[in-house]
């Protein structure tokens, strides 16, 4: 392959995505600077591996998922990901806490997922009748993953969190990620950066129970398309955030959260 091969390509991807741009103007995000989204996704797209390989429109109107959402490329809130000369969009964590805290009706004052190690101390109490946990984690700690949670705190005082076991995301990757379809092999970010997807993972789980209101139906279908999982195949499975173990039907919102240690909102594992 020379060199010129690439470079057609990425000018190709780069007029086919200008145009899809223009063309939906509407459904970008106020404030959208398509100049620097451009040369972000380009600076992108120039390291990415197999893009030349990939169908120029495809990749453009992947990229468009990102634009709809304003959430950028180059600064890892989201990814094209290569699947056999196919190209998905995913959002990363930081995304996804991105896009919460702007969509939420309920105004958010936080939220983020961490990680449970071995070492750590991690509790979920009832006292009052108010459902409340405690995270301690054990610092510096690199022990095993035990499993993961999220929180969500409203500017109102109330919360919702949820947890997950290890072996609870491990079965929503085996039976609900995505897969190179030649290969059977899962996104590389599984390989890479398993925490960071143990928390996308439950961060994704807990939105479901935030009431997110979109601008457009572009963006709400961007979002819904991002996720690595598919949480409506898994919803039979899953419960709801922080269930009421007395009536199953019943979603506990207003609660307790106290964490010792490490900051909460550095987004660190």
């Amino acid at each position: 392959m020379t060199n010129a091969q690439p470079n057609t390509q990425l000018a190709t991807i780069h007029s086919n995505l200008e145009k899809l741009i223009d063309a939906k103007s509407e459904a970008l995000p106020s404030g959208f600077n398509k100049t620097r989204f451009m040369q972000n996704c380009l600076t992108v797209l120039q390291d990415t591996n197999g893009i030349a390989e990939c169908n120029a429109m495809s990749v453009a109107r992947t990229m468009l998922k990102g634009a709809f959402l304003g959430l950028d490329f180059f600064n890892k809130e989201c990814y094209a990901i290569i699947y056999g000369g196919s190209v998905e969009f995913q959002t990363d964590y930081k995304g996804e806490v991105k896009l919460a805290k702007k969509y939420s009706i309920n105004k958010i004052k936080d939220i983020y997922a961490k990680l449970v190690r071995v070492g750590d101390e991690f509790n979920e109490m009832i006292e009052g009748g108010k459902q409340s946990i405690s995270f301690k984690p054990l610092p510096f700690n690199d022990g095993e993953i035990l499993g993961a949670f999220a929180i969500v705190l409203y500017e109102d005082g109330s919360m919702n969190y949820d947890t997950m076991s290890k072996k609870e995301i491990e079965e929503i990757k085996v039976n609900f990620s995505r897969k190179n379809k030649k290969t059977n092999e899962y996104s590389k970010a599984w390989v890479a950066t398993p925490g960071e997807m143990y928390k996308k993972t439950i961060l994704r789980r807990l939105c479901k129970n935030i009431e997110l209101d979109f601008d457009t139906i572009e963006q709400k279908k961007a979002f819904e398309e991002a996720a690595d999982m598919d949480f409506n195949q898994e919803r039979e499975r899953a419960r709801p955030a922080q269930e009421s173990p007395l009536n199953p039907k019943a979603t506990v919102i207003d609660g307790e959260f106290t964490e010792v240690g490490e900051g909460a909102t550095d987004g660190t594992e």
